[in-house]
C-alpha cells in the first residue's frame, strides 16, 4: 500500500500543536497585561476637570482637612464630593476675581453644581462603603495615595479586585488607629503611643480590637458583591 503521508508530516503536526500551545498561551498573557494595563485601569491617569483643583495646594500647603471636603466619609458609603459653598466659603474672600474659578462662581450665582469628573469610581456591581473602612482603620493614603503630593488628583491604585483582596486577605498591613486615618504620613515605628512597633505588629493588633470579619469572611463574594 503506498504511503498517504509525506514523512515530513509528522514534524509538521508537533510544531502545529506546539505552535498552537503556546500561541494560546502567548494570547492569554497579552490578555492578562492588558486588563492590568493602566489603558485599561486607568492608575495614573489625570482626569480634566471644570476647575483645576489641586490637593498638593489646599492639603499641603493650607493644611486643610480630608473632612472639610469629604463630609460624610465617616459615615456614609459615599464621601462626599464639596458642594460650592464649601468652596466659597473662602473664595468669596480670595481669589475673587481668579479666572480660573469661575465655574465656581457661576456655580454659586446659578445655583447649579459643579460637575466634578468622578478619579476613583468603581462598577456597579461593587459595594464599596467609605465608612466601614475608615472605622476600622484603613486610611485614605492606602487607596487614594498621597493626594497631598498631587497638583492634580490622579487614580494611585487599580482598584481591580485582586488589589482589594490583597488587603482584605492581610488586612493588618494597612491597618492604623482611629485617629490616624487621615494622616497620610503615619508611621508607627514614629507614634510614640505605639513605642516598638510596626506596621505588622501594630494592625495585627488592631485587627482584633477592631473586631474585623475573618479572612474567609473579608474574601466572601457577598462581602463587595451583593
Amino acid at each position: 500500500m503506498p504511503q498517504l503521508f509525506h514523512p515530513a508530516t509528522n514534524t509538521i503536526a508537533r510544531v502545529s500543536i506546539f505552535g498552537t500551545i503556546f500561541l494560546t498561551a502567548g494570547l492569554g498573557w497579552m490578555a492578562w497585561g492588558y486588563e492590568r494595563s493602566s489603558y485599561i485601569t486607568r492608575q495614573g491617569d489625570v482626569r480634566p476637570q471644570p476647575v483645576p483643583f489641586s490637593h498638593e495646594h489646599h492639603v499641603r500647603g493650607l493644611g486643610i482637612d480630608c473632612r472639610y471636603c469629604h463630609t460624610s466619609v465617616e459615615d456614609s458609603y459615599f464621601a462626599g464630593l464639596p458642594a460650592t459653598k464649601v468652596c466659597m466659603t473662602c473664595h468669596s474672600q480670595m481669589w475673587t476675581n481668579a479666572p480660573l474659578l469661575q465655574p465656581v462662581r457661576d456655580s454659586w450665582v446659578n445655583n447649579r453644581p459643579i460637575s466634578w469628573t468622578r478619579v476613583h469610581n468603581l462598577p456597579g456591581f461593587v459595594y464599596f462603603n467609605h465608612s466601614i473602612h475608615v472605622n476600622k482603620g484603613v486610611g485614605c493614603v492606602s487607596c487614594h495615595g498621597e493626594v497631598d503630593g498631587m497638583p492634580l488628583m490622579w487614580k494611585a491604585s487599580s482598584l481591580q479586585m485582586e488589589w482589594c483582596l490583597e488587603c482584605h486577605r492581610e488586612p493588618e498591613r494597612v491597618l492604623r488607629p482611629r485617629d490616624e486615618v487621615f494622616n497620610l504620613h503615619y508611621d508607627p515605628a514614629r507614634d510614640p503611643k505605639h513605642p516598638g512597633e510596626t506596621q505588622l505588629t501594630l494592625g495585627r493588633k488592631l485587627k482584633e480590637q477592631y473586631h474585623l470579619l475573618s479572612r474567609e469572611q473579608l474574601q466572601n463574594c457577598s462581602t463587595c458583591h451583593r
